[in-house]
């Protein structure tokens, strides 16, 4: 090997070596501190939607296909609905679930141990019935208000889906008792199948539009759905109910479906995440409902949810983020990992770096005194040796001849020594004053 690399090497050697437990706490501080903030999201999240065939089920599906492209797997947990889907939120068996505003009692303890992500869209109050049904019963194809319904067969859905208590409240307030119903709570496939048939006279769910149930009783014939004349008190009445209009002609423009504009009543859907959801995966639910649900619909425009209005409970930082903002600007040019492990430890890293500057000024003169030691440390045999020749022609003194001996070994020794070049003056100077005794010991002899 040509001594320059052999040289080189070894300087490189040395300055590894003297680098090495800088660069060690430098490595177990990061390490420490990615344990610490656990920046990378985990790879698999557990969505409560809702029934088959809900706005819910079909929701979840495209959160799922949207966050495969990050490698992350949504597994759909189905449910009853929005009151099935925060109990399974509260007892950890999902990570994030759709909640309908007013279906479900969120109390102060969900208020510490559940976040929102924003309010997705409308969920309106569908309330469709038999014309059959009406003309048997009230002698009139049309029912206008709730107060009509005494003596109907009306399924409202099951106890989890959070449509019982809403429609138990609005019953409340026309002042209508249960028992002057025949009420089922029969899930709504099933619902709609007896609907169907002739069993049941009414069926009251909340779904979004674009709901498969929701498009199918729309245009069946001879299916009504309930307009609600008094929409706008419902409101003022309940803070988590809004009123909505369907216009006319919108299921259906070229068979003018609905004939006329159909008041509704509805609440908002959020998106409700546990406190241990992990920051990255909320980010990325947020973006990613900005995208589905950002689009104009049968009651909102374009971009106007999700919403940060109508929460039950107090926002995820990252949702608020991610909705006013939009992606991160890393994101925008980075793979999400990378963005995500820069975002989520650059303040930590930030840190560690101007813990570090200070430290590695050491470095330089530790690297210094390593190559020097190996030189400076013969000095202490070789003042030894030239001491201990001063008393040589005294009695009980070390005899020259022994100092000689004693002195080409250690000059032997230390012509093994290999420095850098940057250092082979110290080298020389110490093999110079090997020679310098030695002459002095000569001259005793």
């Amino acid at each position: 090997m040509p001594h320059n690399i052999r040289y080189t090497l070894l300087s490189l050697r040395d300055l590894a070596v003297s680098f090495g437990p800088f660069a060690l706490l430098t490595i177990a501080l990061l390490a420490l501190t990615y344990w610490w903030l656990d920046p990378n999201p985990p790879k698999r999240v557990v969505l409560a939607t809702g029934p088959a065939q809900s706005a819910y089920d079909e929701f979840g599906k495209r959160y799922a296909d949207a966050l495969a492209r990050y490698g992350i797997t949504v597994e759909l947990l189905p449910s009853e609905g929005s009151s099935a889907n925060l109990e399974l939120l509260r007892t950890g068996r999902a990570d994030l679930g759709f909640v309908q505003g007013g279906s479900a009692d969120i109390g102060y303890d969900d208020e510490e141990s559940i976040s929102s992500l924003g309010s997705l869209f409308v969920e309106p109050l569908w309330l469709f019935y038999r014309e059959d049904s009406a003309q048997r019963l009230n002698q009139t194809d049309t029912i206008t208000t709730l107060t009509e319904l005494q003596g109907w067969r009306v399924n409202v859905g099951t106890p989890g889906s959070g449509v019982p208590r809403l429609f138990s409240t609005l019953l409340d307030v026309n002042r209508v008792e249960r028992n002057q119903l025949q009420l089922s709570e029969l899930e709504q496939t099933p619902a709609t199948v007896a609907f169907l048939d002739g069993q049941v006279d009414a069926v009251v769910f909340a779904s979004a539009p674009e709901s498969l149930m929701v498009q199918m009783l729309l245009q069946s014939p001879g299916i009504k759905l309930l307009d609600f004349a008094q929409s706008e008190a419902y409101s003022r009445r309940f803070g988590y109910l809004t009123p909505v209009v369907m216009p006319q002609g919108v299921v259906d423009l070229s068979k003018n479906i609905p004939t006329h504009d159909m008041r509704l009543v509805a609440s908002t859907t959020s998106l409700l995440a546990t406190s241990k959801t992990h920051p990255a995966i909320l980010q990325l639910f947020a973006q990613t409902a900005t995208g589905l649900h950002g689009g104009a619909g049968w009651f909102s425009r374009a971009r106007e949810y999700p919403s940060l209005e109508h929460s039950e409970v107090p926002l995820s930082p990252e949702a608020v983020r991610a909705i006013r903002n939009g992606p991160p600007f890393l994101q925008r040019y980075l793979p999400f990992w990378l963005a995500n492990l820069v975002e989520r430890m650059w303040l930590a890293m930030g840190l560690i770096i101007a813990l570090a500057l200070p430290l590695s000024r050491i470095v330089p003169p530790l690297y210094t005194f390593r190559i020097r030691s190996r030189v400076f440390r013969w000095y202490a045999e070789l003042r030894d040796i030239e001491q201990r020749s001063e008393g040589s022609a005294e009695p009980g003194g070390t005899p020259v001849q022994e100092l000689l001996d004693q002195l080409d070994a250690m000059e032997l020794k230390v012509e093994k020594i290999v420095v850098p070049l940057s250092h082979t003056d110290e080298l020389y100077a110490l093999r110079n004053n090997i020679h310098l005794v030695r002459k002095k010991l000569l001259r005793k002899t």
